[in-house]
């Protein structure tokens, strides 16, 4: 078993140190506010990534709505100089 590089000998010895430090009727409200901050930042970030994807997508809608535009443009301009050339020489 190996959490964040940490084996479990490793975890043996932090949860002793903690039963030392705060005592053991103090270690269950330490682990509920632990949770609740890593389940706040797991939120936070789903948040952030949802929020990249859909501006992400917005762009990408952008550059394909440019895109389009920009061909019917050239065509538009390329239909005009072969009228514009075709009138010249007849």
């Amino acid at each position: 078993m190996n959490i964040f590089g940490i084996g479990l000998p490793e975890m043996a010895i932090i949860m002793v140190v903690a039963v030392l430090i705060f005592g053991p009727k103090k270690l269950p409200e330490i682990g509920r506010s632990l949770g609740k901050t890593i389940r706040s930042f797991q939120e936070a970030s789903n948040e952030f990534q949802n929020e990249f994807k859909r501006e992400a997508e917005q762009i990408g809608q952008a550059v394909k709505t440019t895109a389009e535009i920009e061909s019917k443009q050239i065509e538009s301009a390329k239909s005009q100089q072969d009228n514009a050339g075709s009138t010249a020489t007849s």
